[in-house]
């Protein structure tokens, strides 16, 4: 059965670490006939600043996010593919602000009946993926944990790479090995 990855990059730049990654990534998980999307979350128009807590998303059946932008139709996707895939740089300990707007918005893929104490996400048997850079080697451990933590809560998957001392954007062409990883990482998951 061929897998469906979308890959969300949150690095503004296009030709950074981070897309490198992604682009090693991508080409493991199609030798191995993948289909693999890929969207720059940093170029996306947004309405708002990531999810507005409105809730609206709780009071429909169907599993989508009630602010029509362009976030809007990568969030469905996410719910029909088998493998989502977050790209970022690390930026002050923590994902870039194009990957936590869409990742915040993911609330609107999960249903919650707080009387019951039950929850219903159609991302539930799914893999998620994280793959990460840092200037240096601090940090990518506090990176990891919201991404493992959300993975463990959905029933979903998890796999990383996080690359320390990655350098500045583009250095890491010159690390032995990162391609290798990622090519590895993306026929493993594919």
């Amino acid at each position: 059965m061929t897998k469906e990855i979308l890959i969300l990059s949150g690095s503004p730049r296009k030709n950074g670490n981070t897309a490198m990654l992604v682009d090693w990534f991508a080409e493991g998980a199609r030798s191995k006939g993948a289909r693999v999307e890929i969207v720059h979350a940093a170029f996306l128009k947004y309405k708002s600043s990531g999810c507005t807590s409105c809730r609206a998303c709780q009071k429909r059946d169907e599993y989508a996010c009630v602010i029509n932008d362009e976030a809007r139709p990568v969030l469905a996707r996410m719910a029909k593919v088998d493998v989502i895939v977050m790209a970022t740089p690390l930026y002050f300990f923590a994902a870039s602000a194009q990957i936590k707007l869409v990742f915040d918005r993911m609330f609107s893929l999960y249903k919650w009946d707080n009387k019951a104490g039950t929850m219903q996400t159609p991302l539930k048997g799914k893999t998620l993926v994280l793959i990460a850079s840092a200037f240096e080697d601090v940090g990518l451990d506090v990176l990891r944990k919201p991404f493992a933590l959300t993975a463990k809560y959905t029933g979903m998957q998890f796999f990383s790479l996080l690359v320390p001392n990655a350098g500045v954007s583009g250095e890491i062409r010159n690390k032995a090995g990162i391609d290798k990883k990622a090519l590895a990482l993306g026929r493993k998951v594919a």
